[in-house]
């Protein structure tokens, strides 16, 4: 029998993020594993899977060699506590719980932490997620994490946690920005007369077919800006107003500063829980 690419893992929240991730790690062969979610997507799960509604249903005899936190932060105080118990002191915990750092998760788990942030293009194996280990985390328990991360898109290592806040600014709320582009584009053709369908049509054609130029291409985004960009063409004018002061570089600033400083108060809030609840977390 070969063995399987990945070991036995134990994923806890089966939502979107989860549900991709774990998407990911079958197409890599998968060893038969455990989803911890009261309402698993259909079909995301294996014969070979065992679903189960709350971590207090994980077999007792199940092992995992690493487990995903998956879920909302604000069910950290209702999954930590009872997680750490059944963990015993054993494997890795992966996290993409936004705002709750790695200091509080190995507190109420007992074991080593990677912190990590991907984003929704996982959900076609094109994502990136920036991750960050725990000083107690292993170099064979690093190189699990960053393959079962790896199995959804481009990984990148920081060492400095901190780096998370700022980074979730850029990726993970990125491909919303994206996504409103394409959006605002689709209405303004609408009102310059182009038919609804027609207009939608182009303007998602468009920003996909420029995202995977931009990707495949060596050049970075602002040479490709100005190769496509004539003396006084119809293209100059639209970035005129575009790059305009007050206009899109201010507002992405803005944004980008918005969604930071979002992330650290998120980030807060979770560290005044952890303390309050240090006990409660115990393991």
């Amino acid at each position: 029998m070969t063995q399987a690419a990945l070991p036995p893992l134990l994923l806890v929240g089966a939502g979107r993020m989860g549900g991709a991730l774990f998407g990911g790690w079958v197409r890599r062969g998968l060893a038969p594993s455990v989803l911890v979610d009261p309402a698993v997507p259909a079909g995301l799960a294996r014969a070979e899977d065992r679903v189960v509604a709350s971590v207090d249903e994980v077999p007792d005899d199940f092992h995992a060699n690493a487990v995903v936190l998956a879920v909302k932060p604000q069910m950290a105080e209702a999954v930590l506590p009872g997680l750490g118990a059944r963990l015993g002191g054993r494997g890795v915990a992966l996290s993409i719980m936004a705002g709750l750092g790695i200091g509080g998760i190995e507190r109420a788990l007992g074991v080593p932490v990677v912190r990590a942030m991907p984003n929704t293009p996982a959900s076609i194996g094109e994502g990136i997620t920036a991750s960050c280990a725990g000083a107690g985390v292993s170099e064979d328990q690093r190189a699990l994490c960053d393959r079962l991360l790896s199995a959804v898109g481009e990984v990148v290592w920081l060492d400095d946690e901190a780096l998370i806040d700022p980074v979730t600014a850029i990726s993970g709320c990125g491909p919303a920005y994206v996504f409103l582009l394409a959006e605002l584009m689709e209405a303004a053709g609408i009102e310059l007369g182009v038919p609804a369908g027609l207009a939608r049509q182009l303007a998602r054609r468009t920003v996909a077919g420029a995202g995977a130029l931009l990707g495949r291409s060596g050049e970075d985004a602002a040479s490709l800006r100005r190769a496509v960009t004539s003396p006084n063409g119809v293209t100059e004018k639209a970035l005129e107003v575009l790059m305009a002061a007050d206009a899109w570089p201010v507002s992405v600033r803005r944004a980008m500063a918005a969604a930071e400083n979002r992330s650290r108060e998120l980030g807060r809030k979770q560290s005044i829980f952890e303390k309050k609840d240090q006990k409660t977390f115990a393991p």
